[in-house]
């Protein structure tokens, strides 16, 4: 005849804490590790990704002006209706016996000088017309078009993605506006239409509307 095993009354309550005090230490260390894999997760998805879009470093950034010769003057102006009779007399373009009230600004000087994008953009079109000559259109945010005419070189391409102050071509000539020589003939559109650039160079980008 076997004999019976009888615990001891104090051994099923120890044997119950250890138990559950084991079920707390891997309840912890669980949710450490969890913990971590999320910190880990959300570091490399938002800081080392390089899929992720980056915010503009600069948001604050300025229009500049198409050139950066000291020695480039003004040689027609914009015309505006609002401007005095002597302003908007040096505003207007003769061709073939018609007068013409220049929509853009005409930036003259003694030598061919670069050509530069006023903004960051995406170039929209080059072309090549008799009467306008060479130009390049570009495409940058706030609904702003800037356009370089008259150029004796061309350095981008259609959908190239250009930088603020970078060359884009030379000045030149073209047949409209033969008289006035070696120059740029700038023109800016801003919300679809066109204004005097003198009054936007120096802006903050969020200020063009």
């Amino acid at each position: 005849m076997k004999k019976r095993l009888y615990l001891k009354p104090y051994v099923i309550p120890v044997v119950y804490s250890l138990f559950v005090v084991a079920l707390l230490i891997s309840v912890f260390v669980a949710v450490n590790q969890k913990d971590n894999q999320d910190d880990s997760t959300y570091v490399s998805g938002t800081v080392l990704d390089e899929n992720i879009p980056v915010m503009n470093q600069n948001p604050e950034v300025v229009v500049v002006k198409p050139f950066n010769q000291a020695s480039v003057t003004i040689g027609k102006n914009y015309y505006d209706y609002q401007a005095s009779e002597e302003e908007q007399t040096n505003s207007i373009l003769y061709h073939e016996g018609i007068y013409l009230q220049n929509t853009g600004i005409d930036y003259v000087a003694t030598e061919t000088f670069d050509v530069l994008s006023i903004l960051d953009g995406e170039v929209i079109e080059v072309k090549e017309e008799e009467l306008l000559g060479k130009s390049v259109t570009i495409q940058h945010n706030n609904n702003v078009i800037s356009v370089y005419q008259s150029l004796s070189e061309v350095s981008v391409q259609k959908g190239d993605q250009v930088k603020l102050g970078q060359v884009i071509g030379k000045s030149g000539t073209s047949t409209l506006g033969s008289n006035l020589g070696n120059r740029l003939h700038f023109e800016l559109s801003i919300g679809g239409e066109l204004v005097d650039p003198e009054n936007y160079f120096g802006k903050k980008v969020s200020e063009l509307n």
